[in-house]
């Protein structure tokens, strides 16, 4: 009786992961996010497309996306990317980092980058041959 036991707990151990891995697909990385910015003094709103590991000069910010992936489509719609902002001032060698850190389309507050002149927000990651701003 206890053997059969066993062969019921692996075999609906083995049947709930099969589950949960047919459930949740893995993500896919992609070379491009598209970004959507706000200018909050002239009030203009407009996209950004940047290439992964690439830096774009936007206003007095410089942009690196480090990494970009979105989900399957099977799954709820999600693009998260990891994106690091500095602050361009004239006169200093270096820049300061205004924002490092994962930005997510779904939830645009949840990392917010601070600014007082610009809002970035992430809107999608594609796979692109080559990205160009707009």
């Amino acid at each position: 009786m206890s053997a059969l036991r066993i062969i019921f707990v692996i075999t609906l151990i083995i049947g709930v992961a099969s589950w949960f891995e047919g459930a949740y697909g893995t993500d896919i990385s992609t070379n491009t996010a598209v970004l959507g910015w706000l200018d909050k003094v002239t009030a203009r709103v407009n996209t950004l497309r940047v290439n992964v590991d690439e830096r774009v000069r936007f206003g007095t910010l410089e942009i690196a996306v480090r990494s970009c992936f979105t989900h399957p489509p099977e799954e709820p719609p999600e693009n998260v990317a990891y994106i690091e902002v500095w602050q361009l001032k004239s006169g200093q060698e270096l820049a300061d980092t205004v924002f490092q850190g994962w930005m997510f389309s779904s939830s645009p507050s949840l990392s917010a980058m601070e600014h007082p002149v610009y809002d970035i927000w992430v809107l999608e990651c594609i796979e692109s041959s080559r990205a160009t701003s707009k």
